[in-house]
């Protein structure tokens, strides 16, 4: 103790000073970012949906025939907004609209039925024909693709690569490229992306979908910045594991929700990961997924070699207990 104490009076008190100081601001901001957390995830609301538009604004929806777009558009009608709706199927578009029409009155709609993977410019003009002279408040980009099970990426065919980039990537972009004019000229807008804790950290098995979840969320907060002054909000939505045909996770925990309860956090708590997140314009809504986020990044941190070896492992052990079942039903058929 006394060569501790000796060691310390031998450092120049103004850099003893210094040191202070600066201990003193990384211990604060630690203690600023905690509390920050704690209220955004637990305490806070985000910002009012009706910020973007009184009722009857219009929302498009991505994906919107299955899943999570199916729960966005379900809840953005409740909430009163118009939708447009696109997904590949136009019978699915055609059932979810008139569903949707009947449960709530008064609500319009529109369905495009387009196949991202085409990456066809005809289907692009559709939609911007289609929302033409609408009052478009909200983009929900939910269109995605994963690897059916988890893969190599020597072992990923050829078409099901592309298919994830053309739809994650080029999807989002040209999509958001059509409909984000529209937010800028009325002054006022949100535009979500759908992102995946696969892009928030890199993963073995899953690398194509994982680095096209990655590249969705440097743009987002690179667009997000450009947009910002014309009082336009993009913001990516992070999210681990929810009960969906894509995640192929059929009951719900505590970790892993049914959709509702994911879109529901989602629209009540946007833009809140100010003062927490690693990313700007971005939030992780469900309360479970950040709690796991925050431990990881207060530990061993995004993209550490450990975090990796362990997603590689869960992914090997996911596609042998796939290769297994998918043999045991072909000896059944």
């Amino acid at each position: 103790m006394d060569a501790v104490r000796e060691l310390i009076a031998a450092i120049p008190l103004p850099l003893q000073a210094a040191s202070a100081v600066v201990g003193a601001l990384f211990i604060g901001s630690k203690l600023l970012s905690l509390a920050s957390f704690v209220l955004n995830v637990f305490l806070l609301s985000g910002t009012n949906l009706r910020q973007y538009g009184k009722k009857g604004t219009w929302a498009v929806v991505t994906g919107a025939s299955d899943g999570l777009g199916k729960e966005f558009a379900t809840q953005l009608a409740s909430k009163g907004f118009n939708l447009v709706l696109v997904s590949r199927t136009q019978s699915k578009l055609d059932d979810l609209a008139a569903a949707l029409k009947t449960k709530f009155a008064g609500l319009e709609t529109k369905v495009l039925a387009m196949d991202f993977a085409k990456n066809d410019d005809a289907d692009y003009a559709r939609l911007s024909a289609l929302i033409d002279g609408l009052d478009i408040g909200v983009l929900i980009n939910n269109v995605g693709q994963s690897h059916s099970i988890p893969v190599s990426f020597l072992q990923t065919a050829s078409d099901e690569l592309e298919n994830i980039v053309t739809i994650n990537c080029l999807g989002t972009l040209k999509t958001t490229k059509v409909v984000l004019p529209s937010l800028v000229a009325r002054k006022k807008g949100l535009v979500l992306t759908m992102g995946s804790f696969g892009g928030w950290m890199p993963t073995p098995y899953l690398a194509t979908y994982s680095g096209s979840k990655a590249f969705l969320q440097h743009w987002n907060s690179s667009l997000a910045a450009e947009v910002k002054p014309s009082g336009v909000d993009t913001y990516l939505v992070l999210s681990y594991l929810v009960v969906s045909a894509m995640s192929k996770v059929r009951r719900s925990s505590m970790l892993i929700p049914k959709p509702d309860a994911f879109v529901r956090a989602a629209l009540t708590k946007i833009g809140s990961g100010s003062g927490w997140q690693s990313f700007a314009s971005t939030y992780t809504p469900f309360w479970s997924h950040a709690l796991l986020q925050l431990v990881v990044e207060s530990t061993i941190g995004v993209g550490h070699s450990i975090g990796i070896w362990y997603n590689l492992k869960m992914h090997k052990d996911i596609r042998t207990r796939a290769l297994r079942k998918a043999a045991r039903d072909a000896k059944k058929n």
